[in-house]
């Protein structure tokens, strides 16, 4: 039998509050205890030093890591090595995202993704498909050969996947979805997010009313907030329904741009972090491949700050990005509270998705996920997994 650990001098993240200078116990594969009476029990003494313990990070756009992508190898392996890669980094659950791709391949990765969870692979908690039914003229670093409008053939595949799929998430662009078309994927299950759009808001908002819930990376790829039309960002901003994901690396979206963001957003819908994360993640690759266009990786001279992933011409193409350096940006840039910006990468995402066994702590939970729980440095400058 394994002895107990007792973490003591913590700051402790439930997914809700954070508790400051308290002790918690793990036993069994459990967490046991809070508070003083974590103190009276066996086990052994870790000393914290003031860090920080929380749910593993929930992150719902995933393209790739450990030199995988998801739209070159979509298998359970693939989304295995993915997610494996992204628990080193702290994340307990993802959803593994395929950009835009043929119906075969879409086909194979929402295989891949019921293949997988049904065997149990560790992190891999759904999908999400961010294409191919966007708009061309937003299409940032998505193949335009490959964006088309939806199909009836498309629909059925989509709508079994939300069917079947605990959890399913769906970017598309209303240039190239009818709102009945979205109303029925949410019908089925789908969190559908609207996003790679030029749309106006009154456009937007009738995807709104038909189910939409979402806007993916929010102020990327879609039509900006002016004087006289809100676009899509305004709509997110504004919509009391709509939850917006947002990379927040520094490149993506200015700290001050993501500090007006938070203040403006009405509820109960949220923002959240995204890493938008690419096949470099958790590698010293200096370049991949996305549908044989070769993307390289800019590195930062800080060991500590994301780099810039570009095609030849220089669009931006995902992230280079982890959930602590979005959350220490979010924090120490941003300003937003250490309680709400451990919220945005943890329990906002995952109660959008509804995936209520990750993004919170609670006494009794098991712990069986490699990350389920983290102990995030006091600075924000790094993490470990503590399971």
């Amino acid at each position: 039998m394994m002895t107990a650990q007792i973490y003591v001098n913590a700051r402790f993240f439930d997914g809700d509050h954070l508790h400051e200078q308290t002790a918690i116990r793990v036993a069994e594969g459990c967490l046991s205890d809070m508070g003083p009476i974590a103190l009276q029990k066996d086990g052994q003494r870790i000393d914290i030093n003031g860090d920080i313990i929380a749910p593993g990070y929930v992150d719902l756009q995933v393209n790739g890591g450990g030199g995988v992508m998801v739209n070159d190898t979509p298998t359970p392996e693939g989304l295995g090595q993915i997610a494996a890669a992204h628990s080193r980094l702290g994340t307990a659950a993802l959803l593994p995202t395929l950009i835009t791709a043929s119906y075969d391949t879409t086909a194979a990765a929402i295989w891949a993704a019921k293949t997988a969870l049904a065997n149990g692979v560790p992190g891999v908690a759904g999908l999400h498909l961010e294409g191919p039914h966007l708009d061309p003229q937003r299409k940032g670093a998505h193949d335009a050969a490959l964006i088309r409008p939806m199909t009836a053939a498309d629909l059925d595949l989509l709508i079994d996947a939300a069917q079947t799929l605990p959890a399913f998430m769906l970017t598309i662009a209303p240039e190239s979805c009818t709102t009945d078309q979205v109303a029925q994927l949410v019908q089925a299950g789908a969190v559908v997010s609207l996003g790679h759009s030029a749309c106006n808001y009154d456009t937007a908002l009738r995807y709104v009313q038909a189910g939409a819930r979402c806007v993916t990376h929010l102020f990327n790829a879609m039509s900006p907030l002016t004087s006289r039309e809100p676009g899509l960002v305004g709509t997110a901003l504004d919509r009391p329904e709509l939850s917006a994901g947002v990379i927040a690396d520094g490149i993506h979206v200015h700290p001050v741009t993501l500090r007006r963001a938070w203040a403006a957003k009405q509820g109960p819908g949220q923002l959240f972090l995204v890493t938008d994360a690419m096949a470099v993640a958790g590698t010293d690759l200096d370049h991949f491949h996305l549908d044989g266009r070769r993307i390289n990786r800019d590195r930062s001279a800080s060991s500590q700050a994301p780099s810039r992933l570009t095609l030849a011409d220089g669009t931006l193409a995902g992230a280079d990005l982890d959930l602590t350096q979005a959350l220490r940006l979010l924090h120490h840039e941003v300003g937003v509270t250490l309680p709400a910006a451990l919220a945005a990468a943890t329990s906002v995402p995952a109660d959008l998705m509804g995936l209520s066994h990750v993004g919170r702590l609670h006494l009794g939970q098991p712990l069986r996920h490699p990350a389920a729980m983290i102990r995030i440095a006091s600075d924000l400058s790094c993490v470990t997994p503590l399971v």
